[in-house]
């Protein structure tokens, strides 16, 4: 389930809230966990980066002919 970080205008407080894509798609209505403040906007957080260190070209390509185990992620 994915989580989702939003910050709090009226505290300043950080926090995250776990919900589903079909609830996200409604709205998601979060308090502030601190103040109980509702104006709270979200934040975009980093993703995963994987072989960040390494260039496009030495990852391998594993696409449908590749075969079982070409890609340990």
């Amino acid at each position: 389930m994915p989580l989702y970080a939003f910050r709090c205008q009226e505290c300043g407080e950080s926090f995250d809230v776990r919900a589903t894509f079909a609830e996200k798609e409604t709205g998601l209505a979060p308090r502030c966990p601190a103040c109980g403040g509702d104006l709270v906007k979200q934040v975009l957080t980093a993703g995963i980066l994987i072989n960040a260190g390494s260039p496009a070209s030495s990852r391998p390509s594993c696409g449908p002919t590749a075969g079982a185990g070409c890609c340990p992620w």
